[in-house]
């Protein structure tokens, strides 16, 4: 199974972008997903995380207000809303499953499979 963060790219201030992750290899729908990024020089950052099939929705309190998470399952996509960006939201994000825990998660070790990453820079 892989996972592929794709739709980051160079934005400006203000701009909204929208992050998918394609899950090939294996249906998701059981499985809670998480997006976490980390910066050049920073450790990595929870996101967000949804889960499988009730799809409970957590996101980092800092950015409850400009991204959103949602998933399909049928298309066993999970996509992240980026609204309002700010400089500050540079770095490399990336998409994670976790294959055992059911819940919400927001820490790194409680996903299994981890996808490559997708660059997103906010310029001022």
């Amino acid at each position: 199974m892989q996972l592929q963060a794709s739709g980051g790219g160079l934005v400006q201030a203000g701009d909204s972008l929208r992050l998918s992750c394609a899950i090939s290899g294996r249906a998701i729908d059981h499985w809670t997903i998480g997006w976490f990024r980390q910066a050049p020089g920073k450790e990595r950052e929870f996101v967000a995380t949804i889960t499988g099939n009730s799809g409970v929705k957590g996101i980092a309190e800092s950015l409850q207000s400009r991204f959103t998470v949602s998933r399909d399952n049928a298309k066993n996509t999970v996509s992240l809303q980026m609204n309002s960006l700010v400089p500050e939201d540079t770095a490399v994000y990336y998409c994670a499953a976790s294959t055992y825990y059911s819940g919400a998660a927001s820490v790194a070790r409680l996903y299994d499979i981890w996808g490559q990453g997708t660059q997103v820079t906010v310029s001022s």
